[in-house]
This record gives structure tokens, sequence and C-alpha cells, in this order.
């Protein structure tokens, strides 16, 4: 089958020719359908965050049709539409068993420690397949299981409620996500700041006050708009250093700031002017779980979620392409979201 593989750091993703993946008896081949390209790939390739083995098939938003099946397989069937929870985990550890599976003691992550779905073909456990609805065609259901899932997890995790305010950093693949989320969780404002202003024209069709970080300071907009007071929630969803020091200036009294975006810089914090005076929390938020998921498809089934306009672009299975989109990710590009669509 054809895979395009990740072959070292700083380097261009190459088209390989490999074996169409064996499964175990609790195992499934699944035909990919669509793989999402997430702003996590371009680091990948960057060496920002370490991939192994070496070579690797990247790619960990995941959707296809179960095209076989393990003896001891019980929960899909061959031809069921699916789209696939990236953490393989033992389901065993005390991670998994108290609902906490991304930080399984043996844990892989799709694309990333083992082989993802840019490729025609992808074997994971049957535990993994979420039962993707017709409704959903199989390029929204492939970023539902990073971009939608991540958000979802970090909104969770900010303990956001009905009546409270909410700045993201990001109207990207998540962001966007995240401003519906944010409005379905009950937040009686969504503040997005982007730079882009496409990026912030979508976040404002989805309930979202634009700021742009080109035209003004977000931090000062978004205090002038709350009379000073900040926000009760920011999640960062960028990874800069500028903009998770915006998120945390931005919380107000008993605020909660959520760090989603993936750095490799350090930032410094006033301690007390920033955190401890006004007892504001900084939470760090790590992918997502499995339990999380089928919540998150139907909310997109019903349309509480709507994916519809997330995916911007759609490309071949072709390395020269894929290479494009990480570029363009690397520069912070117009696209929401591009997947790969297999022939």
């Amino acid at each position: 089958m054809k895979a395009v593989r990740f072959v070292g750091a700083n380097q261009p993703l190459e088209m390989h020719e490999i074996p169409i993946p064996e499964i175990g008896e609790r195992d499934i081949l699944v035909k990919v359908k669509a793989a999402g390209i997430c702003h996590s790939d371009a680091y990948y390739r960057a060496g920002i965050s370490p991939v192994r083995p070496i070579p690797l098939t990247l790619g960990h938003e995941v959707a296809g049709v179960v095209e076989k099946t393990g003896s001891q397989v019980t929960n899909v069937q061959i031809g069921d539409r699916v789209c696939l929870h990236y953490n393989l985990t033992c389901g065993d550890c005390y991670h998994c068993s108290t609902g906490n599976d991304q930080f399984c003691e043996k844990v892989l992550m799709l694309g990333h420690y083992t082989n993802g779905g840019y490729a025609e073909y992808i074997s994971v456990p049957a535990r993994n397949a979420i039962h993707l609805p017709d409704e959903i065609p199989f390029e929204q259901g492939a970023t539902l299981m990073c971009a939608s899932a991540t958000s979802f997890h970090a909104l969770r995790k900010s303990r956001v409620k009905a009546g409270e305010t909410v700045a993201i950093f990001g109207a990207g693949g998540l962001g966007q996500s995240a401003i519906q989320l944010a409005r379905a969780f009950g937040a009686i404002e969504v503040y997005a700041v982007d730079i882009n202003e496409e990026k912030l024209n979508l976040a404002k069709q989805y309930g979202a006050i634009p700021i742009n970080g080109k035209q003004v300071d977000a931090v000062e907009e978004i205090k002038k708009l709350t009379k000073g007071k900040g926000v009760d929630v920011a999640i960062e969803m960028i990874g800069l250093e500028q903009t998770m020091k915006q998120a945390i200036r931005v919380a107000g009294v008993m605020g909660r700031v959520v760090i989603v975006g993936l750095s490799s810089k350090p930032i410094q914090i006033d301690t007390y002017n920033e955190i401890l005076g006004n007892e504001v929390e900084l939470i760090g938020s790590n992918d997502h779980h499995l339990q999380e998921l089928p919540l998150l498809v139907e909310m997109a089934r019903k349309k509480i979620l709507d994916t519809s306009r997330i995916v911007t672009k759609t490309i071949p299975l072709d390395a020269e392409e894929i290479n494009q989109v990480l570029d363009d990710l690397e520069k912070f590009s117009s696209d929401v979201r591009t997947v790969i669509v297999p022939a």
C-alpha cells in the first residue's frame, strides 16, 4: 500500500510502498477515507516533538471503513464507518482504569509513536474505533478526533459554566471547535483572538467576538470589552510565547487559563500579579479521553458542533502536496483544516 512517511527531522515526508498491516485477534483493519493534517504534524516534521521509530507514517486524525476484524472483535463489523481515537492504550493500567488514558504507561499515539493515517490502510485495536454516523462525512469525522476532541477536553478542564466569559487564542481548527463548544457549555460571551481575518470572520459566524491581534493589543481590547474584569476562562491554542502570556494576563479574578498549544520555549510569569494575586489557575490540557469521543460525535451529529466549515481543503495522498500543507501550517496559513482523501 502507499503511505506518506516521516524520514527524519527537518526533512520532507516521503511516499513509500509498504505492506498492508496485519491485525491481531482484537484489532481491526481500516481502509482510510480521510486523514486530517494537524499543526502537530508540522511540529513533528520540524523536530520540535520527536517521532519514533523512523521511518513512520504520520497522521492521527483518521476516519474510514472497517475492512477486516480480528476473531475477538464484537464492537464493530466489516463495512462500519468509524473514526479512530489516536491514543492506543493498554486499558488495564491505573490511568486507563481511572479514565485518564492519555497517560497510559504503554500509550502509543498514531502518527507519532506508531504508524498513522497518511496511508491507504491502518490497523488499530477495535476499542479505538468510534462509530461514525452517516450524517457526518469522513473528512469531518477525521477532524473530530483531534481538533474538536482536544478542544472538548480543554473546555472540560477549564470547568467553564453557564454565564461565564471565555477567550480563545487561535481561531484555527481547534479554535473554531472551541468557540462553538464554549457556547454549548453556556459561555455568555466568547472572544476569538487571531491575526488572520479569514479565520476571524468564521469565528464571528460561530458567535464569537473577533479580535485581530495585528490591529489591537488583544489583552487591552478584551479588558476594555469586559469593563476591566478580564475573562473567566482563557484557552491558548497556538503555542506561541506571546499568546500564552496574553492568555494569562487576560484572566480575571479566579480565572482559569488552559494551555493547549505546543511550544519548545518556556514562558516567564509574574507570579504574584498574574497568578497569586487573583487566584488564577494555570491548567495544562493534554490530548483527550476515549470516553469523551462518543458524546463529541453525537454533538456533531446533532449540529450542536458544526464542522462543515472547518475542513477548508482536501488533497490526495501525495507527498508533495502534504509537504506544502505542512509548510503553510508553519507559516500559520489561512486554511483552517486540510484533509487527505486517499483515492
